[in-house]
């Protein structure tokens, strides 16, 4: 059932109608963005994210003749000053980028790294929340080598003019809203207990005000560095030092209520990190080619795999319960062949070709009864490359827990071109291992904890030397005959795999606009025994899934399941941006000229 998906001409008076406001209005060096628009239409490139501070700097980026690449990482430098706690440099990420001179889509792979110390029993004796307040738990970062990597190959500014923004928005100050006050005192515990975290973010010992200029004077001086110096400061200089120093020398308060473990993490661990290039993956889907990211991120695969599942049907003649059934279905048996197969390609085979294979989608699909939902966990299938309809599936059914931090952040950017940007990236907790490198001004990941532990060995995602933990993190671009049609993706932990997929359906399959689909409440099945709902998730939707089998939990406050940004091109040339209008206190969309 391969239907064409039709690009979607959006007038004026149906913006109006989804209450949509045009963004973009030129800010001055001196201007503070405090106003979020989640929608923008027009021309000449635009950018999505969740702050309006990094989408103003990307868009001033491109009005000044910068692509896609240069406006992505000078927004992702942005975030990093005013999203502190989901991003930075301390972090990593995936980077899949179209390139519209070639057609092709490339990615790149900046995961954190394990120490080459590190093995399969080295979290044993801890339980998950000292892991993630500790020093073992920091991967090298792989954000700084992903900007210079994207820029040295596809950008045309250098790492110091990208950073510009960034910089000036840590020197001068932003607005402090909300959510960053709430994440503050969400982590005020741990963040207490290291004296260089809570000199930074509790002045005075509470977090700081909602509507106070918040400034970060030693990021802005980082960033300074970092653009003069280069990424060598960081990985094989005096900063990868004082970076090994936190992690085995938490600086730790002398009130403090914990005694964090030291990391395993040298200087040599950081000099050895690189940020590969991967093939994307890739399937085809309702006529479209959907590129997605290779491992260590499973998101590619098992979006990719979902929608191969999926595409044995017509979502779009079905009742909306019906196309639910479907696409929770779908997604617990990608879930299931995710936790069996999937982990760093570098220290096991993962067979992509066959998980991604529409013979094995074919067979996994046969275990969907259109009137009754699967007991779950389902096993996991057997990707084998012998496939009928047997609907065989192996003895695995382990439900392996997955906790990857929330934290996480995603922007999204097309420039005049149609190069077109999907970037995830984070620091996996929400505040990261809570430890602010003294003097530096960013927070160091915890994303180690993204591996499978204790007991872990012999499993696909345990911790190991040099190894990069699995992520769910699915930056996804949608080509239609060669040309970008739609660019999109989340945080969540390991609800982005279905935030993106239910995402891409309902924009694909169910009939709505990019702004619905993003607006629209969420449940994601991860192959386990109930089905995670928003608490804004239909009543009557829920009833009538119950009563085909499914059992719902309901997300707990704030109630959300991911946060999610997008650009489409539509049918009469002009870009739509998309962010989240409500989740994380709304997101920030923005085009060159509304």
């Amino acid at each position: 059932m391969r239907q064409r998906v039709a690009r979607t001409t959006v007038s004026l008076a149906a913006l109006a109608a989804l209450s949509i406001t045009l963004a973009g209005t030129p800010a001055s060096a001196e201007q503070r963005s405090t106003t979020k628009s989640p929608t923008a239409v027009g021309h000449g490139g635009a950018v999505a994210t969740v702050d309006a501070d990094a989408t103003r700097v990307g868009l001033d980026v491109l009005r000044k003749g910068g692509n896609a690449v240069d406006a992505a990482v000078a927004a992702a430098a942005t975030l990093g000053v005013t999203e502190p706690f989901s991003s930075g440099i301390g972090g990593g990420g995936f980077f899949v980028y179209y390139d519209a001179r070639t057609h092709q889509v490339q990615t790149i792979d900046g995961r954190e790294t394990a120490p080459a110390a590190m093995n399969a029993n080295s979290f044993d004796g801890l339980t998950f929340n000292d892991a993630v307040t500790s020093g073992l738990s920091v991967g090298v970062p792989g954000s700084p080598a992903t900007w210079q990597e994207a820029l040295d190959r596809w950008g045309t500014l250098s790492l110091a003019q990208a950073l510009t923004g960034g910089r000036q928005v840590a020197g001068r100050g932003f607005v402090v809203d909300s959510t960053f006050r709430q994440q503050v005192a969400d982590n005020a515990d741990r963040f207490n207990d290291f004296t260089s975290t809570r000199d930074l973010y509790l002045p005075g010992g509470s977090p700081p005000a909602v509507g106070t200029i918040f400034k970060n004077p030693a990021l802005a001086d980082t960033y300074q560095q970092l653009g003069e110096r280069g990424v060598n400061w960081l990985y094989d200089g005096a900063l990868a030092r004082e970076i090994v120093n936190t992690v085995q020398h938490p600086p730790l308060a002398p009130d403090a209520n914990r005694t964090p473990r030291s990391g395993l993490m040298t200087t040599s661990d950081l000099a050895a990190y690189t940020a590969p290039l991967r093939q994307p993956t890739h399937v085809v889907y309702r006529g479209l080619d959907v590129y997605g990211m290779a491992p260590p991120s499973s998101g590619g695969s098992t979006v990719g795999e979902a929608l191969n599942i999926l595409d044995n049907v017509n979502l779009s003649a079905m009742t909306r319960t019906q196309a639910l059934h479907y696409y929770l279905e779908a997604s617990a048996l990608a879930y299931a062949d995710r936790g069996a197969y999937l982990g760093d390609p570098s220290a096991m085979t993962v067979s992509l070709n066959q998980l991604l294979s529409q013979g094995f989608a074919d067979e996994r699909f046969c275990n969907i009864d259109p009137a009754h939902a699967m007991t779950k966990p389902v096993p996991a299938g057997q990707p084998d490359g012998s496939y009928d309809t047997d609907c065989n599936g192996t003895a695995d059914t382990t439900v392996r827990t997955d906790r990857e931090g929330k934290s996480t952040t995603h922007l999204t950017v097309v420039d005049r071109w149609g190069n077109t940007v999907a970037y995830t990236l984070t620091i996996e907790s929400t505040g990261g291992n809570a430890m602010v490198v003294p003097g530096r001004g960013f927070l160091l990941n915890n994303e180690l904890t993204d591996f499978n532990f204790p007991n872990a060995a012999g499993q696909p995602n345990a911790p190991g030397p040099g190894k990069r933990p699995r992520s769910s993190m699915s930056p996804t671009i949608v080509l239609d005959h060669g040309s970008p049609l739609l660019a999109l993706g989340s945080p969540g932990g390991s609800t982005i795999i279905t935030t993106v997929l239910q995402t891409l359906i309902n924009r694909l399959d169910l009939g709505m606009t990019l702004p619905q689909a993003i607006a629209e409440p969420r449940a994601t099945q991860r192959n386990t025994a109930s089905v995670q709902a928003e608490t804004t998730f239909d009543p009557a939707q829920r009833a009538a899934l119950e009563a085909l089998g499914h059992t719902f939990t309901v997300t707990p406050p704030p109630g959300e399941i991911g946060a999610a940004t997008g650009i489409e091109f539509l049918a009469d040339g002009r870009l739509l941006a998309a962010a989240e209008p409500v989740r994380r206190g709304g997101g920030s969309a923005g085009v060159v000229s509304p």
